[in-house]
């Protein structure tokens, strides 16, 4: 059945429906080999024209045409008759795209701290603006420290709330990428950090929003943005390329530390959840909340690394009437605060270690390093690439940083909304129609 993609105009009622639970649906986080989804995936980076696609994905040009007449139909194609070259003998070679106006996807990460919110287009580009010009972007909210099925229904009422922003989109998915275990099949988690237990995140995400639903553990999704998402930037793009072949270590650490693994285009996702590198030892002396020191979390963290700037009197505990930030202590370190930027030495020492031990470990072909512990303060890159170095008993590998820099929260959001349509886009739109 195709997708209607009539815009909808001020007057009618949102898009979003309420009343009629849809499945929560696994992600499915790797290139697919599905012809749909090759086609699809081609057009990403901008218009194309069909002989290029057979070539790119090694299709044949008569499954290339059945494919994208597939897809013009549904609506998530779109023809440029506008850049049919001219002076073509025969019948005129028109390029097609992504249509990227009609629909769009909601991404939701959940972190132990805040949660951001976004729209996204079938490109996996973020929406900043509607169709009349009016800056939106995203939302972020505090993470409710509350009850988890307060605190779930909280988040989920702000993403629909956010959505119906966007009535002029035609929403198709919501994806969210939350810490923790997930069980993709049922979008239940296990979120200590935050106290849940058995948490029904897909569940209530498919209540109040009326949408297919699929959660994702945030470092896999980060991995798997890596991999997937290769319109948004050549940087970006670059990577893609690469992450396509071989083995590729994602590295994350912010207010959580994880690590994920990606084979060939397709990212590990252990049946068990994803492994955890929060308790590797550092050789600190900074207590965990396990009862050891010196575990890697409570050492690199943004948490435990505010508590220490606070402790050592180099930010104060309250700025103004607020409490101070993390961010305060990397507005003290661009000040030229030595102590600050002393601490920040220290914790990216403690990674770039920590980095070559699990990079000795599993021998990945590249390694990509994400979250604000290596974005957010640039020179802390020095000191990590330093400790590696000297760590490591491995030859030189490519290592590099997140090309998504203070936005891969939002980028796991936003590939974990994306995976159905990606993996078999007139499968996950038959879904949302029936």
């Amino acid at each position: 059945m195709a997708v209607r993609t009539a815009e909808r105009t001020a007057s009618q009622a949102p898009a979003v429906r309420t009343r009629v639970p849809r499945p929560v649906v696994a992600p499915d986080l790797r290139l697919s080999d599905n012809p749909a989804a090759a086609v699809l995936r081609a057009a990403t980076t901008g218009p194309v024209f069909r002989d290029k696609t057979a070539r790119a994905t090694g299709l044949s040009i008569a499954t290339v045409n059945r494919q994208v007449s597939s897809l013009l139909t549904a609506g998530l194609l779109r023809e440029r008759a506008d850049l049919t070259a001219s002076g073509a003998v025969g019948r005129p070679r028109v390029p097609f795209e992504v249509d990227h106006d009609t629909f769009g996807t909601l991404g939701v990460h959940i972190g132990a701290a805040s949660t951001r919110i976004v729209v996204s287009d079938l490109r996996g580009r973020i929406v900043v603006s509607d169709l009349r010009g009016r800056i939106l972007g995203g939302l972020t909210i505090a993470t409710p420290q509350t009850g988890q099925e307060f605190a779930v229904k909280t988040v989920a009422h702000s993403a629909k709330s956010f959505l119906q922003r966007w009535y002029r989109r035609n929403p198709l998915w919501v994806g969210v990428a939350i810490g923790g275990r997930v069980d993709p099949g049922t979008g239940v988690v296990d979120h200590p950090k935050l106290g849940w237990q058995t948490a029904p995140v897909g569940a209530v995400f498919s209540e109040v929003l009326g949408l297919p639903v699929t959660v994702a553990p945030h470092v896999e999704a980060m991995a798997a943005s890596e991999l997937l998402l290769p319109g948004v930037s050549q940087e970006v793009a670059d990577d893609h390329s690469r992450a396509a072949h071989g083995s590729s270590l994602y590295f994350y650490v912010r207010e959580t530390a994880g690590i994920s693994v990606t084979l060939d285009g397709r990212v590990h996702t252990p049946s068990n959840g994803p492994g955890s590198i929060a308790h590797l030892p550092t050789g600190s002396d900074v207590e965990c909340s396990c009862g050891r020191r010196g575990c890697l979390e409570a050492t690199v963290g943004d948490r435990g690394l505010h508590a220490r700037a606070v402790g050592r009197g180099i930010i104060p505990a309250h700025n103004g009437k607020a409490s101070s930030t993390i961010a305060d202590l990397y507005r003290a370190a661009a000040r030229g605060s030595e102590p600050a930027r002393e601490l920040l030495a220290e914790r990216a020492t403690v990674l770039g270690r920590t980095v070559a031990l699990v990079r000795d470990m599993l021998n990945p072909d590249r390694v990509v390093l994400g979250g604000q512990a290596f974005t957010t303060y640039r020179p802390g890159l020095a000191h990590v690439a330093r400790a590696f170095n000297e760590s490591t008993v491995l030859p030189p590998t490519d290592i590099r940083v997140t090309g998504y820099a203070s936005k891969v929260q939002e980028f796991a959001a936003v590939v974990t909304s994306l995976s159905a349509l990606y993996a078999d886009p007139l499968a996950a739109l038959r879904r949302v129609s029936a």
